[in-house]
């Protein structure tokens, strides 16, 4: 069997422009009754502010992938644009489709467009009619027995995780306190008043163990990116951000009996994708300055602290008491505030911020010498990464 490490993947590709639109302000218009735009409309807006971003036109871009909410074809539609190549992707498989079309030559300037109106369209994310009920959505299968809920899921992962390594419920906390800070010194984020551990503590369990701040945001908006064929990006983007490395594991054996969550809390994937993903970089977790995980839910730091060998097994917790993920630690998690605090864009947001992280400039909220960016993502036992670097 070949020795598969992504090595002929890296340094292929370049971000070259971001855009997202005004969470915040979407957010309050929202809570007010209004509706800025539907899906479409916040997508189109984020390609906007990412194609200037990036110095092109529109007609530059021959890739388009459109992420989950929107459509392929009404999306390319809307935008004025008919590809080379295209598709529709979740956030970080959409950086490994532009990646893997610009290495086989098929395109050479990826537009990733995403919109979601979640918020004002009322979205479900449990009970039977989640998200439309689709079969696709693993978690959906559960709901003859009434497990649908995301929640109750991680509150069973993290469930189990207490008993086996006598980890407390303030353990987790030190992640929302942490991504809080981070967010207190966003502009971009929708949450930014701090909370204090006591604060945590004392806030309504949702599903128990976890409690509102485990929670991520439900919040309407659009995010895009514009990757490009590296040696392009050198001569024409102004502070292009390199792809130099990518990994992937899936857990699909059992996966809608929850085993692989339950049981292993992803880690076989991880620890398969961390191989994959240093080795295409040519680093490890000590050189990452900074760490972006997918965090729907708290537990999901805990999980890709040991998944991806910052720490031991059972560890995550004295690993943030310890070394600090918060503003001033050794290993910042999740800078902009993440899914916790900065706004829910299914990933996409991490993408921006990783790129914001590199090209430096973010005042309190920039990570010092801010050479290597890991971007983690274990959702629905598909363990996923990337490394951004300048």
């Amino acid at each position: 069997m070949a020795d598969l490490n992504g090595k002929g993947t890296a340094g292929v590709a370049a971000i070259a422009g971001v855009g997202h639109t005004d969470w915040v302000e979407d957010y309050r218009r929202v809570r007010n009754g209004e509706k800025p735009f539907d899906s479409y409309g916040y997508a189109t807006l984020a390609f906007k502010r990412a194609l200037d971003d990036a110095g092109l036109r529109r007609e530059d871009i021959d890739g388009l992938i459109v992420g989950p909410t929107t459509a392929y074809e009404r999306m390319g539609e809307v935008l004025n644009i008919d590809p080379r190549w295209g598709g529709q992707a979740d956030a970080v498989q959409a950086v490994f489709q532009a990646v893997m079309a610009i290495k086989s030559g098929l395109a050479e300037v990826v537009a990733l467009v995403y919109g979601n109106d979640q918020r004002s369209a009322a979205v479900q994310y449990g009970g039977p009619e989640a998200m439309g009920g689709g079969a696709f959505l693993s978690y959906v299968y559960h709901s003859p027995w009434g497990l649908t809920s995301q929640g109750a899921l991680y509150a069973l992962m993290f469930q189990r995780y207490k008993e086996l390594w006598q980890a407390s419920e303030r353990d987790l906390g030190q992640v929302a306190v942490g991504q809080r800070q981070w967010a207190s010194l966003n502009p971009n984020a929708i949450m930014r008043k701090p909370i204090t551990l006591e604060d945590y503590m004392a806030a309504d369990y949702i599903a128990q163990p976890l409690r509102l701040n485990d929670y991520c945001l439900i919040n309407d908006g659009g995010v895009a990116l514009i990757v490009m064929e590296a040696s392009r990006a050198r001569k024409t983007a102004a502070q292009p951000v390199f792809i130099e490395g990518m990994g992937r594991s899936d857990l699909n054996h059992h996966a809608t009996s929850l085993g692989p969550r339950l049981m292993d809390f992803y880690r076989p994937a991880q620890q398969r994708t961390a191989e994959q993903v240093y080795a295409a970089a040519g680093v490890g977790p000590k050189d990452i300055d900074a760490l972006l995980v997918y965090d729907s839910f708290s537990p999901h730091i805990l999980f890709a602290l040991e998944g991806f060998g910052f720490c031991g097994q059972g560890e995550a917790g004295r690993f943030i008491a310890e070394q600090g993920i918060g503003v001033g630690g050794k290993l910042p998690v999740n800078t902009s505030g993440g899914h916790l605090s900065e706004s829910y864009m299914q990933g996409w947001n991490h993408q921006v911020e990783a790129v914001r992280q590199l090209r430096g400039g973010l005042g309190e909220r920039q990570v010092p010498d801010c050479r290597h960016v890991q971007y983690v993502s274990d959702v629905a036992g598909k363990a996923m990464s990337i490394i951004y670097g300048r």
